[in-house]
């Protein structure tokens, strides 16, 4: 073990998400606007993501 006060870089995130979880709430846009935004952020995650509509 290496002696010193530095603790190194972080080299990775992680969030555990179970099922079921809400990842993101949007208000105040129309749907369309909603569903494209949401579809464009689903593709950079790693999870399979649904949208649902909440009236």
């Amino acid at each position: 073990v290496p002696m010193g006060s530095g603790k190194g870089a972080v080299e990775i995130y992680v969030a555990d998400i179970k099922k079921g979880t809400v990842i993101m709430e949007v208000g105040g846009v129309d749907e369309a606007s909603a569903r494209k935004a949401l579809y464009l952020a689903s593709n950079k995650l790693p999870v399979k993501t649904r949208f649902v509509f909440a009236s």
